[in-house]
């Protein structure tokens, strides 16, 4: 097994605590790497080592242009370097090779837009209602950023998150998931190869408890950006708070996926099984909940049945499989029980139901077949609460407005679907649902040109899109006075 350390200062340096965790495969059910157990001592390292560049050398006197310039090499390595990537993730978080794939090629889009954008962030001149002012804004990088990061796709987050702050001058101390934490380590080689000064991008690894809370707390982090649970950001949230720092929070879902009897049936059901079974259902944008007007619900409910029941599950390096493994033992654990919570509270299965029967091709017994709920009440658990899995729950509806109460009635508000041939309800519904992207005709489409975030519980603040690189800036307003009169009233408000 290859040991990683943290990356620090441009350099790798071993934990100060001696330590290391076994970072496993999911899908062999063995550890294949090592990385660093790093605790508060090294994240205080990484973050003065960011803090410098943000105030010294090379990082802290370039040209908003060069920071661009370095981007776009990033930009260009990332894309030399996919294949090599997406396969260290696939062995970390056990995701089908062909999504990760598809995400890596994707990838170096985010650096070449903020690459781009570093050189066009503006401030503005005011035409100030006082005489003999002249009053202008101008932008400047929040400072040292703290980026926490999920286990099921650490490097796209990382381009979310990353890019836009390093196009705003900031500087990154990275505490990925400690379940998927290698891509992010061999990532920050690039960094280094691509010319970033030291300090500008770090990474430490370890537990969140350890080495993420330590971020969080540190007094010269500027700002936390994290991607996980609802429950995680809400308890970061309020430790954040104790710093006064800003936060960007990206967080779970219960995503209604609607379909109306006026739409393209094929289409919808490709859309919903995308929806739900795509990356294993660990996806915070899950369509988990497929809301089918009920003139049509039978037979949608056998056509979406019979496509799930095709998928095939297996080795995620094979172009053949469809389902891969659940990355942490945990949260395999958490999907069945909650199968059991949905038969306990009177949810029908027509499809799965519990762990997948091993076999030679599923070999780490963290395979769960993909499962279909019907006969489900928006009252149900099954349908309130977020399980991270293929576990779908089918509701009824009768028409709009019955789609659109059920479909706002939860605490999350981060993505939604619906599925129509009339552009007039098309865009009455992406009016009426709560939720941070509608996506119409379509599901699990996204863009570095996109705004990206939840309303509710699913978050603060949006990722992607001119928006994100805003929320890496602070806003100073200043303000001359060329007046040649005698000074004025020194007791007055100007």
């Amino acid at each position: 097994m290859k040991t990683y350390d943290h990356f620090i200062d441009g350099e790798y340096v071993q934990p100060l605590g001696g330590q290391w965790l076994d970072s496993m495969d999911p899908y062999k059910g063995q550890p294949w790497a090592q990385i660093a157990r790093g605790d508060a001592r090294d994240v205080d390292r990484a973050v003065q080592a960011a803090s410098r560049a943000m105030s010294s050398g090379p990082w802290a006197s370039m040209t908003a242009t060069q920071r661009g310039k370095l981007m776009l090499k990033l930009a260009d390595l990332v894309a030399a370097n996919a294949e090599r990537l997406a396969e260290i993730e696939v062995r970390d978080n056990g995701k089908l090779l062909a999504e990760m794939r598809g995400q890596l090629n994707y990838h170096p889009e985010w650096w070449r837009y903020f690459g781009g954008l570093a050189d066009k962030i503006e401030g503005a001149v005011m035409p100030i209602d006082k005489p003999d002012m002249m009053a202008f804004t101008r932008h400047e990088p929040v400072g040292v950023v703290g980026a926490l990061t999920a286990w099921n796709s650490p490097l796209l987050f990382i381009a979310w998150k990353c890019a836009p702050a390093i196009a705003a001058g900031c500087t990154v101390v990275v505490k990925p998931s400690e379940f998927a934490s290698v891509s992010t380590l061999e990532f920050a080689a690039l960094t280094r190869e691509a010319g970033f000064p030291n300090g500008v991008f770090n990474v430490v690894t370890g537990l969140g408890a350890e080495a993420g809370s330590a971020l969080v707390d540190h007094p010269d982090v500027a700002k936390i950006t994290f991607t996980g649970s609802d429950a995680t950001g809400a308890r970061i949230y309020a430790q954040a708070a104790k710093t006064m720092k800003r936060v960007a929070l990206e967080l779970g879902g219960k995503s209604p996926n609607i379909v109306f009897d006026d739409c393209d049936l094929d289409k919808a059901a490709a859309g919903a099984i995308s929806g739900i079974f795509a990356a294993t259902g660990q996806t915070c944008i899950a369509g988990s909940r497929l809301l089918v007007q009920n003139s049509i619900k039978d037979v949608f409910t056998q056509k979406v049945a019979a496509l799930g029941a095709s998928a095939r599950k297996g080795d995620p390096m094979r172009a053949d499989t469809n389902i891969g493994p659940v990355t942490t033992p945990a949260q395999f654990q958490k999907i069945i029980d909650y199968m059991a919570i949905a038969e306990g509270e009177g949810a029908r299965c027509i499809l799965g139901g519990g762990p997948a029967q091993p076999s030679a091709e599923l070999t780490g017994g963290q395979f769960v077949e993909p499962t279909i709920y019907t006969d489900v009440t928006p009252q149900m658990r099954i349908a309130r609460e977020e399980v991270f899995g293929p576990v779908l729950s089918i509701i009824g509806f009768e028409d709009e407005a019955e789609a659109i109460a059920i479909g706002n009635d939860t605490i999350y508000g981060l993505a939604a679907g619906v599925w129509t041939r009339d552009i007039g309800r098309a865009m009455r519904m992406s009016k009426a649902l709560k939720a941070g992207t509608v996506w119409v005709n379509t599901y699990r489409a996204i863009s570095y040109m996109m705004p990206f975030g939840g309303m509710k519980h699913s978050g603060i603040g949006r990722e992607s899109g001119i928006e994100a690189v805003r929320q890496y800036l602070e806003t100073k307003s200043v303000w001359m006075s060329y007046s040649e009169d005698a000074p004025a009233n020194p007791f007055i408000m100007r």
